[in-house]
C-alpha cells in the first residue's frame, strides 16, 4: 500500500492541545511536514517540541483563527517553508453549551463560539483556497460535531456553528469541483480533549442524551473518577462508552491517507456505547 501522508505539508489549527496536537503528532510520525497554529503559544511550543523529539518535522505560528490576515500568514509560512499546502485542518473550536435562559452569562461565550467555530473555518478555507487551486489540488478537513446534525436543547449556538461547518464544507466541495477534496469529521463526546471545560451549564449536556441522560451521566462520572474498569472503558467492547481522542486523530489520518483521486466525505466517529441520540 502506498503512503499518502508522507511528505505532505499539513496545516493544523488548534494545534496547541487536544485533537490538534494528536493529529500533528500522528501525521508527523508518518512523515508529514506539520505547520501548527493556535493562540496558545505555550501549547504550540510544546506540540512542536513533542513532534521534534519524536523525530518529526514541525514549526508553528501564533494564530488567531478569527483573524483572516493571521490565517493567511499561517498558510504563507507553510508555502515559504515547504513550497506547498497540501492539507488544511480547521480544528480550532469551543463548546459553550448553555440554555437560552442562560443568555446573561452565556452571550459573550456564544459570540466567541460563532467567531471561532464559523469564522475560523471560513478563514481557513479562504486562506488555503487560492494556493490549493493554483496547485491544482488540495485537501480541507473541517472538524464538525454530531451536534450539527439536528437541534437539541442546550446546544443552540454550538450546534448552529457546527451545522454551519457542514454547509461550508459541502459548498467548498461543490465549488472546487474536485481540485480541493473536503472531509467533514463529526466526533461524538470525547471527554479526554478538555473541550467540555467550555460548557457553561452542565445540565445542557442532557439535550444530546435524551432518554439516556441518567445512565450516561452516572457512567461518565464514574469513568472520569477512575472507578470503572469494565467493558465500558474497553475499546474492543461494544459497551465502550468514552471515546479516546486518539480515535478521532486516527480518522483524520485515514482521510489524508488516500490517493488524490479518492475523497472521504463525512466521517462520524463514536464509541459504540456512548448513548448519544444524534
Amino acid at each position: 500500500m502506498s503512503d499518502h501522508v508522507k511528505g505532505k505539508t499539513i496545516v493544523v489549527t488548534g494545534a496547541g492541545g487536544g485533537f490538534g496536537r494528536l493529529i500533528s503528532l500522528k501525521a508527523a510520525a508518518r512523515g508529514a511536514n506539520i505547520i501548527c497554529g493556535d493562540v496558545n503559544e505555550a501549547g504550540l511550543a510544546e506540540t512542536v517540541a513533542l513532534v521534534r523529539e519524536a523525530g518529526g518535522r514541525a514549526s508553528s505560528v501564533r494564530t488567531d483563527v478569527t483573524d483572516l490576515a493571521q490565517m493567511k500568514a499561517l498558510v504563507a509560512h507553510a508555502l515559504a517553508t515547504h513550497g506547498a499546502i497540501d492539507v488544511m485542518i480547521n480544528n480550532a473550536g469551543v463548546m459553550p453549551l448553555a440554555f437560552f435562559s442562560d443568555h446573561e452569562a452565556a452571550h459573550g461565550a456564544w459570540t466567541r463560539c460563532i467567531d471561532i467555530n464559523i469564522k475560523g473555518v471560513m478563514n481557513g478555507i479562504v486562506a488555503a483556497y487560492d494556493p490549493m487551486m493554483k496547485q491544482g489540488r488540495g485537501h480541507v478537513i473541517n472538524i464538525s460535531s454530531i451536534y450539527g446534525n439536528f437541534p437539541v436543547t442546550g446546544a443552540a449556538v454550538y450546534g448552529a456553528t457546527k451545522a454551519a461547518v457542514n454547509f461550508l464544507s459541502e459548498s467548498l466541495r461543490v465549488e472546487a469541483a474536485g481540485k480541493i477534496k473536503v472531509t467533514t469529521v463529526k466526533p461524538t463526546g470525547v471527554p479526554g480533549t478538555g473541550l467540555g471545560a467550555g460548557v457553561l451549564n452542565p445540565e445542557a449536556i442532557t439535550g444530546i442524551l435524551g432518554q439516556n441522560a441518567m445512565s450516561y451521566l452516572g457512567t461518565m462520572g464514574a469513568i472520569m473518577e477512575g472507578k470503572v474498569q469494565d467493558e465500558r472503558v474497553n475499546p474492543d467492547s461494544t459497551a465502550y462508552a468514552a471515546l479516546e481522542p486518539a480515535y478521532i486523530a486516527d480518522a483524520v489520518i485515514t482521510a489524508i491517507d488516500q490517493p488524490w483521486g479518492v475523497s472521504l466525505g463525512d466521517i462520524t466517529v463514536r464509541a459504540a456505547g456512548d448513548g448519544y441520540i444524534l
